[in-house]
């Protein structure tokens, strides 16, 4: 089969990733529900995306669609289980760089999504003593240390005892 991806979304009732493509044999439009099964609001995105854009379903018709893009519909889908509203969840993902974010202006629930999203991330990038590269005691060298930044308290002491 065939086909390229024109556009993705979510139905929230049941939780479903909707695909529009074309089907390059009759070139004509389609639409087809892959419905997400065992989901709920403390899923792991990342890990959901993949398994839907490997399973063996819906894998041909996934081929043209990232798995960042997957992902990011599986958010919203998590945070409709959550209770925060379509808005908000796509408000949350319009944040280019969430370094120069300035949280302390959000509202309760904007921090509390966000929030959710850093220990997702956190849960995500975590090394445990079962995983295979797992090291107990790790130590990193950052090799430019002239952009590290450096503090007044860092200077030596100066001739007038201060």
């Amino acid at each position: 089969m065939s086909c390229a991806a024109k556009r993705c979304g979510v139905i929230f009732r049941p939780p479903s990733v909707v695909l529009i493509y074309e089907d390059k044999d009759t070139n004509k439009m389609r639409r087809r529900i892959m419905p997400v099964r065992n989901f709920s609001q403390f899923s792991d995105c990342g890990k959901a995306a993949e398994r839907l854009k490997h399973n063996v379903r819906h894998k041909d018709y996934l081929e043209d669609v990232s798995v960042a893009q997957l992902e990011r519909l599986h958010t919203l889908l998590r945070d409709h289980l959550m209770g925060i509203s379509l808005e908000q969840s796509l408000a949350a993902q319009r944040t280019q760089d969430p370094n120069e974010e300035d949280l302390n202006k959000l509202g309760d629930e904007e921090l509390a999504c966000r929030k959710a999203q850093m220990d997702e991330l956190f849960e995500r990038n975590r090394k445990r003593k079962g995983d295979p590269d797992f090291v107990y005691d790790l130590e990193v060298d950052f090799p430019d240390q002239a952009k590290r930044e450096t503090c007044s308290w860092d200077e030596e002491e100066s001739d007038d005892g201060f």
